[in-house]
């Protein structure tokens, strides 16, 4: 298993602000032109992986004789298994953002030679130290053993619209418009299958199950200055103090989106994760956090197995940070003298018992209408109970749903602004701009999620109905506890 080394203490070496930004800019020009000299010709695309994984291994000896630190992969999620590489673009690369997710197509490269010539390269800059410039720490982390992290010299890349593999990869081609309509024309018995099964899954609350198909579907289409528009953040309150049957909503959740992440919020895990990426100028690389994830990921807080504790620094900077995701949709990476926001689209879920630590945009509290004998066995039996071609149908609806264009003709503004009006008439006190925007936001996932890209004075009221069962719930909450609001 690969761990992050803690005991390497290599020196350090300063360099100026413009030498640090051209490097973040453009790390893959490091010794580009001799990466790509020295394996064009030796492409190992067919050798035995047996005999291949121990040649690699050789290589690696080579570098490292004296038992180096173990090489940190840097993987953002803790606890992350898998490949990593080193990707080489060599042209258009100004075009790719942070977070975005690119298909590649390359020359894979795990030739050990490249390790040999790093070593050669180390060996005799040490005789001529103004023939290069990199520390040995940078050295190792950018040109780590091929056997380890291999090289992929990009031929082709482009950026994706979405990563679920049961649609068509690009949206506006022919054959792709044919597929859209065909899957369309079967979407409300869809959408009534998808209720009803996420509906068992908040134990028979049908109005929780509804925010929940609105919350996946979301997604932040546009932005005006700083403000995201489409987010919507859903505060599931209400839930057992259960570790069960969280987990078991995220299970189902994972099932249902291509990539999410369940982040338990405990007093240990604030403390200690690592959530914001930092700048790590020793070895001149940006050091991944929690929070580098890839749009449209769902990120489910489990607020339910926070206890009494308390933050320090770190924690603090984390629930900070994961305010700003949830309400600016950025995450501001730590480069040490500065910090710099990245824009990010991820749907935040936020299961806890009370009103959540954490703002949203919308609580939702739990009325479970069954209380099973048996929660793990209950949950386990959904999952199982479903058929397979069911679940690819919930699959395509949810991410179908999110690439759809939305809008609001000028006759249906002006009836929501008569009738909002004639809202704050009737109760001026506990109708506000907030409540407007909130319902807007649930009659435009609403009318997607019915497969209509216009609002509808149906979809409209429709919206109003389910904001009144909500409201009406959390008043009910509150008469109850005093602190649910």
């Amino acid at each position: 298993r690969v761990s992050p080394s803690t005991s390497y203490t290599p020196s350090r070496h300063k360099r100026s602000y413009e030498e640090d930004e051209d490097m973040d800019l453009h790390p893959s020009k490091q010794k580009e032109q001799h990466m790509g000299n020295s394996s064009g010709g030796d492409i190992h695309g067919c050798v035995e992986p047996k005999r291949l994984e121990t040649e690699a291994s050789a290589g690696h000896h080579l570098i490292s004789p004296n038992c180096s630190p173990p090489l940190d992969l840097n993987f953002p999620l803790p606890g992350e298994k898998g490949p990593a590489c080193l990707v080489k673009v060599y042209e258009s690369w100004d075009s790719f953002k942070v977070n975005d997710v690119l298909e590649v197509y390359g020359i894979l490269s795990v030739d050990p030679v490249l390790s040999i010539v790093n070593n050669e390269e180390r060996e005799s800059s040490a005789l001529d130290p103004m023939e290069c410039m990199d520390t040995a720490e940078e050295q190792r982390v950018h040109s780590p053993p091929a056997s380890l992290v291999p090289r992929i010299h990009v031929i082709l890349a482009q950026k994706l619209q979405h990563i679920n593999p049961l649609l068509p990869a690009c949206l506006n081609e022919e054959e792709s418009k044919t597929f859209v309509s065909n899957f369309m024309s079967e979407l409300s018995p869809v959408r009534a299958e998808l209720l009803g099964f996420l509906t068992h899954a908040l134990l028979g609350d049908s109005l929780a199950a509804e925010y929940l198909i609105l919350h996946l579907i979301s997604t932040v289409y546009a932005r005006r200055d700083v403000l995201p528009l489409g987010k919507f953040t859903v505060n599931l309150s209400g839930c057992p103090r259960n570790s069960i049957f969280t987990e078991h909503i995220y299970r189902i959740i994972q099932q249902l989106v291509p990539a999410s992440y369940r982040l338990q919020m405990t007093i240990e895990n604030m403390n200690h994760s690592r959530f914001i990426p930092h700048k790590d100028y020793t070895a001149n690389r940006l050091v991944s956090g929690v929070l580098q994830l890839a749009s449209n990921t769902s990120l489910v807080v489990d607020e339910t197995q926070l206890e009494q504790g308390q933050l320090d620094t770190t924690g603090v900077h984390n629930v900070t940070a994961l305010g700003n995701l949830i309400t600016w949709q950025k995450v501001d990476y730590d480069f040490s003298y500065h910090q710099m926001e990245f824009p990010c689209n991820i749907n935040v879920l936020i299961t806890s018992e009370g009103r959540s630590l954490l703002p949203s945009d919308c609580q939702v509290h739990l009325q479970p209408q069954i209380i099973p004998p048996n929660m793990e066995e209950y949950m386990n039996s959904l999952l199982t109970a479903v058929l397979p071609s069911v679940l690819n149908k919930f699959r395509i609806y949810l991410s179908l749903l999110r690439l759809l264009d939305y809008s609001i003709s000028d006759e249906v503004t002006k009836a929501v602004e008569d009738d909002f009006v004639e809202m704050r008439k009737n109760d001026p006190e506990s109708i506000t701009a907030d409540d407007l925007h909130r319902t807007l936001l649930v009659a435009r996932f609403l009318s997607l999620s019915a497969g209509q890209t216009t609002l509808s004075r149906e979809r409209w009221l429709r919206a109003k109905q389910l904001e009144a069962l909500r409201k009406a719930r959390l008043q009910q909450q509150k008469c109850v506890n005093g602190n649910e609001l």
